[in-house]
């Protein structure tokens, strides 16, 4: 008879994989090494969550935030645009900083033919765009929110890999501030 799934652990699991990428990488990542730095057995992760792949899926699942409701009921631009720039601060910062260091290494994995993060990263852009869509759809001043949801996810993707690479925080934050106020104005 299998043993029981301790969901506490796995939980903690979860956690410390995220903070194990963020600090070593996704493209070298071996499980026997994870597991160590973890205290626990690659054979144990393989128990929990079948494959690396859904390890890292799950893991990540975790960290994303709940963007319906941070662009839902969004009465007009400028706290459309408010939300935006908290959210920005809030994901360069502490662990929401770990998170994203994370989410752009599965985001260019993803990239590579036959990769394994394909679906994940699609849902992932996807769920933010969509999100972002339902925000600004309340909005008069937008005439094609799908077309300036892409415009800014993409746009503060790209601003967040530039900030990660760079360690420039003041001109990651002045190209994020521009973005979000040209695309909402």
């Amino acid at each position: 008879m299998a043993r029981p799934l301790d969901h506490v652990k796995r939980a903690e699991l979860l956690a410390a994989v995220v903070r194990y990428i963020a600090d070593h990488g996704l493209a070298d990542l071996s499980l026997r090494p994870l597991a160590a730095e973890l205290g626990t057995s690659s054979r144990m992760l393989i128990y929990y969550f079948t494959t690396k792949e859904e390890l890292l899926v799950q893991a990540l699942a975790t960290q994303r935030p709940d963007l319906a409701a941070l662009f839902s009921e969004v009465s007009d631009a400028a706290e459309l645009r408010a939300r935006l720039w908290e959210f920005w601060r809030a994901n360069t910062s502490g662990d929401g900083r770990t998170s994203v260091r994370v989410m752009l290494q599965v985001l260019g994995a993803a990239c590579a033919s036959h990769s394994p993060y394909t679906d994940y990263a699609k849902t992932a852009i996807a769920t933010f765009i969509d999100s972002l869509v339902d925000g600004l759809r309340g909005l008069s001043s937008i005439d094609d929110p799908e077309l300036v949801a892409t415009l800014l996810v993409s746009g503060l993707r790209g601003i967040l890999q530039d900030r990660l690479i760079t360690g420039d925080v003041d001109r990651t934050d002045r190209a994020a501030r521009l973005l979000i106020d040209q695309a909402l104005r």
